[in-house]
Parts: structure tokens; C-alpha cells; sequence
């Protein structure tokens, strides 16, 4: 069974993606914090782990993606109401994200996404069950 679940994301610039983070909110895991990687906690047993460039080129034999030209993957995070999507979003913007695209109102879900300063893009949405129905 599954317990934890650890994203580990390539980031240019360690200080700057804690001070962004740390604006929207989150707070990191001193333990698993030194000059090459930090733990953000996003939620109960979930966590980004941001590392340094040549940190995170240990660990893999591939290159690297240029997250500002190509994308490989969508973080999406669930909360409560389209109000907490609303609030995070203005967080996340008036800590210099990107917003690169209008936010959707499917009726059963609310989303809006944004680009941290890596490129990385996350999703922030709200699913309605009792409107969601049939709709994955």
C-alpha cells in the first residue's frame, strides 16, 4: 500500500522557489532541507521535493526538460471550494506566477492553473461530487 508520495521537480534557483512557495502558503520540511533540494509539504503524505538542477541530474540519465518550452506533466492539487482555488490563485500570482490560460467552470468543476517561476504547471481545482455524476 501506498504511504507517501514524493514529486521531485528541477528547479533553477532553490531560494527563489522556497520564497515562492512560502507565499502561497506551504512550508517545508527542514529534515530533508540543505543547499541542493528542500521537502514541500502540499498535503498529508504529499510532498514536492524542488532540487537544484545538478542535484536533480543525479538522479536521472535523461536530460533535463526546459519546463518553460515543453511540458511533461500537470500537478494538480484538489481543495475544498472555488473559494480556496480563488484565494491560492491570488497567492500564487501575486507571488509571480504565471496564469496561462482563463479559469474553466465545467458546472461539476472549477479550475484554474498557473506556472511557477521553473515553468512547472500546476492545476488547482474543485470537483463538486454530487454535480460530478458521470463526468471523470
Amino acid at each position: 500500500m501506498i504511504k507517501q508520495i514524493f514529486v521531485n521537480l528541477p528547479v533553477e534557483n532553490l531560494e527563489r522557489s522556497i520564497a515562492f512557495f512560502s507565499k502561497m502558503g506551504f512550508s517545508f520540511n527542514p529534515q530533508f532541507t540543505d543547499e541542493n533540494a528542500t521537502c514541500m509539504i502540499i498535503g498529508e503524505n504529499m510532498f514536492a521535493m524542488l532540487l537544484v538542477k545538478p542535484f536533480f541530474k543525479s538522479f536521472i540519465q535523461k536530460e533535463i526538460s526546459n519546463a518553460k518550452k515543453t511540458s511533461e506533466v500537470i500537478l494538480a492539487i484538489s481543495l475544498e471550494n472555488r473559494f480556496e482555488v480563488d484565494e491560492l490563485m491570488v497567492k500564487a500570482i501575486s507571488a509571480g506566477a504565471k496564469e496561462p490560460r482563463k479559469p474553466q467552470d465545467l458546472g461539476w468543476m472549477y479550475q484554474r492553473g498557473f506556472e511557477d517561476p521553473d515553468g512547472h504547471l500546476w492545476e488547482v481545482f474543485f470537483m463538486d461530487p454530487a454535480k460530478a455524476g458521470s463526468n471523470p
